[in-house]
This record gives C-alpha cells, structure tokens and sequence, in this order.
C-alpha cells in the first residue's frame, strides 16, 4: 500500500521548532527538513511525494509552516538561506496552531484592508497549496523550459554554468557506457588548489536513484577528484544520503530548484525585473 504525505502546513509547526532546537536554534533548509523527516518518522515515499512540479508535499508545506512561523514572531530568516529562532521561539517549546494561523490570517486582512483592496479573499485550510504554488512558480517555469530542450542541449548549458561558477577547461564528452559521465573540468581554488570534477546532466522529470549516484561514483574513482550530478528533477531522500556516505568519494547534488536558483543568481536566460513600491508614511504627515 502507497504510503502518503498526510500532514497539513499547520501540522509542521511543532516539529519545525523542534527541529531547529535539535539544530542549536539554527538550519539550513536541507538540516531542518532532515531533522522534521526524523521527528515524524517518515518513510523515504511520504518524502519524495511530488506535489507539483518538481517540489514535494514535503518541502512546500515546510516552507509554508516555517512562512507562518516567521510572521508569529518565532522564526526569522537570513539572505542566505538559513533560518533561526528568535527570542521568542527560544521560549516557546510548542505553539496552539490555531492560535498561529488566527493571527496570521487577521495580519493578512489588515494588510488588505491598508491597501485598500476592494475584494477580500479569505485563508482557508484547502488554499495552502495554492498559496505555496506561487512561492516555487517561477522556478517550476524555468525546469519546464530546461526539461524541453535536448539533451545535448542541457549539456551544453550545464558546460556554461560550470564556467560562468569559475571553473576551467569545461568540456562535453558526451561519450556513451561512460558510467553517466557527460562532463569535466577543473576548479581553481584561490589560484593554489585545483580539484578536477567530472558531471552528470540528468534533464528528466522525476527522482535521481542511489543506485545512478553510486554508478556515477565508480565511474569517477581514479579520474576525478570530485563529482557533480546535476538534474532537472529531484534526489530522493535515499539518493542524497549516498551522495554523502562515510567512506565513500562524496558526490556534490544539485536538482531543478537548485539549478533554476544558481541561473537567476547568474542571469542565464532569466531577466530580473525591480518594480519600486511607494509607501506613504502617514504619522511623518501627522508630525507637521
């Protein structure tokens, strides 16, 4: 029998802080979903089940209960990804969801209200998928784009990735019963250390396997000092511990949310445009 991914956003409160005490009051993404994976028990198939796109009912609602956890006050979050406790998530050991999501909800409306919006559209539990939909939409948009062009293609394009990241001599192989080797190249670090990488462009819908991971790195035992695989799908859960097993020659990961970050960061095929907001500061008028 399949198993499902049944929690609700509001579900992921709790062990979201529990998991960020375990981590010392801080973590990475990666760190807190690995963490809150651990505190409800899930099996890799309750993980790897997608939602939509290329992001699981896992990671959308974590990122949905960590939202609503940082405008209650007990989450906050840097430019650099990682998200801590505040001082008074450090106090609260567990939160009423309901009280959380009641307040969150009345914030919602206030904001509306001051920006003079005419239609008011309620929260409800069954629009939190949506809601979460529109913080990934413009990643789902470019790994549509990435997963209808060629394979040769998308080879090419992680070649130009690669170069425009730093690294040197960056060549396409594209030679077959090569164990999944589509690529190399070398990395200067500091103009003193060099690590030569071999890379795997997988552009395809769905999940990267262990046992693709573990192929890939015997392929690259005695030719390379370190290996890429880089994908428009995901990793399942059991794929990303391989990748980092003790013992083993470690293989870095990067998948379709990852790669359709690293192109807006570099601008590859992705514009970014400003639009200036005007805020009217209504006490400053009031002072005069």
């Amino acid at each position: 029998m399949k198993e499902t991914f049944n929690y609700k956003y509001d579900d992921l409160f709790n062990p979201t802080l529990t998991a960020l005490q375990n981590l010392g009051g801080s973590g990475s993404v990666p760190e807190i979903e690995e963490q809150v994976a651990t505190i409800l028990k899930l099996t890799d198939e309750q993980i790897n089940e997608i939602h939509r796109g290329n992001t699981s009912k896992f990671t959308y609602r974590l990122a949905w209960a960590r939202n609503y956890l940082k405008r209650y006050g007990l989450l906050e979050n840097s430019s650099r990804g990682i998200w801590a406790l505040t001082e008074e998530g450090i106090k609260s050991k567990s939160v009423d969801k309901e009280v959380v999501k009641r307040k969150v909800v009345a914030e919602d409306k206030q904001e509306r209200l001051i920006k003079e919006k005419t239609k008011t559209t309620e929260i409800i539990e069954e629009q939190e998928d949506d809601e979460e939909i529109q913080k990934f939409s413009w990643q789902e948009q470019i790994i549509e784009e990435l997963q209808s062009i060629s394979p040769s293609a998308f080879e090419r394009l992680c070649q130009r990735l690669l170069r425009e990241l730093g690294f040197q001599n960056v060549e396409v192989t594209g030679q077959t019963n090569d164990g999944g080797i589509d690529g190399k190249g070398m990395l200067r670090l500091g103009g003193v250390l060099s690590f030569h990488v071999i890379f795997q462009a997988k552009r395809y819908k769905g999940s990267v396997s262990p046992s693709i991971v573990r192929d890939f790195r015997g392929a690259m035992v005695g030719r390379a000092d370190k290996g890429l695989i880089i994908t428009t799908g995901t990793f399942t859960r059991e794929a990303k511990r391989e990748a980092s097993r003790d013992g083993a020659p470690p293989i870095d990961l990067m998948d379709g949310n990852d790669l359709a970050e690293k192109l807006k960061e570099l601008k590859l095929g992705i514009d970014i445009e400003l639009v200036e907001k005007v805020n009217i500061k209504r006490d400053w008028f009031k002072t005069l």
